[in-house]
């Protein structure tokens, strides 16, 4: 009875743990080598997106996928199954830039959440999502942003018939499965995704480097990301739009937007300026000390 107990307990805290390391992003094995690690999660993210480009079922995905703002893309989200479900994995995000219709990337992330309940079995999952709003995008930008409550989400459509359903489609990120050779639009509601720090300074050799500084600045860059940007580019195609006046906050739509820093701004004039607060500049931006911003750095405002 006491071994039953003490297994059972067991059982509680290893599902904890699972939980939390899925969903913060700064716990990372001091073992772990980062830069490897991300690496081969770029390669299996090309594997996984090829899969559900090609899949005949996926034609609704790949007519969304010529209209998206980015893409997130986890090759594999694992789905336990102790006292209390914990699904979670890593992954990717690519982005397309509105002036030019090119992609860029690719951002590291994790994403997970728990379920409490009772669980059927383990099991695993490739994902891909699909940003289909500006505010999808800039809200992934931020250190971490929790599905359905932070940005809408829903299931993509999958299937005969469901690329008539596209045209009606306002969630700002639609999520897609593959589980068991099974594809699905799912519904990852309540989920956090959350920035991966260290992989990203990993990968791009420059610690303390954001989502917005690869994704949108695109202050740095990584030749093995190739193949997946260009097998991103292949499918969903260029989609050009005019971006008004680049160095200031302008764009049309609610298009991607910053605001270049000038001498003399504080962000507390900023954010008043531009209808925000100074704790979502922060948190959009990465901004670790409040009282330091420069002239010539460009700042990332909230979508409408």
């Amino acid at each position: 009875m006491k071994n039953t107990i003490i297994g059972r307990l067991t059982l509680v805290a290893a599902a904890v743990v699972l939980a939390f390391g899925f969903t913060i992003s700064n716990i990372t094995p001091a073992f772990a080598d980062n830069a490897t690690d991300a690496k081969q999660l770029v390669q299996k993210s090309k594997l996984t997106f090829d899969t559900f480009v090609a899949n005949k079922e996926m034609g609704a995905f790949r007519d969304l996928l010529k209209r998206a703002k980015g893409v997130f893309i986890s090759p594999q989200m694992l789905e336990g199954a102790f006292v209390f479900g914990v699904s979670g994995g890593s992954g990717v995000l690519v982005a397309r830039d509105p002036g030019t219709g090119s992609w860029n990337g690719p951002a590291f992330y994790t994403i997970g959440e728990v379920s409490f309940g009772l669980q059927a079995g383990g099991k695993a999952s490739e994902v891909v999502m699909l940003a289909m709003t500006d505010r999808g995008v800039n809200t992934l930008l931020s250190p971490s942003v929790k599905l359905g409550a932070d940005v809408g989400v829903a299931a993509g459509p999958v299937g005969a018939g469901a690329s008539a359903a596209t045209a009606n489609i306002s969630a700002d990120i639609l999520t897609f499965a593959l589980s068991k050779g099974l594809y699905a639009g799912i519904s990852l509601e309540g989920a956090v995704v959350a920035v991966r720090n260290e992989w990203n300074g990993a990968y791009y050799s420059k610690p303390g480097v954001t989502p917005a500084d690869i994704l949108i600045r695109k202050d740095v860059k990584n030749p093995e990301s190739g193949k997946l940007i260009a097998a991103v580019s292949k499918a969903a195609g260029s989609m050009k739009q005019t971006v008004a006046e680049p160095k200031k906050a302008a764009s049309p739509e609610g298009g991607v937007k910053y605001y270049e820093v000038r001498s003399g701004d504080s962000l507390y004039e900023i954010a008043k300026k531009h209808g925000t607060t100074v704790e979502e500049l922060v948190k959009l931006n990465n901004i670790k000390d409040k009282k330091y911003i420069y002239p010539g750095q460009k700042l990332l405002l909230p979508g409408k």
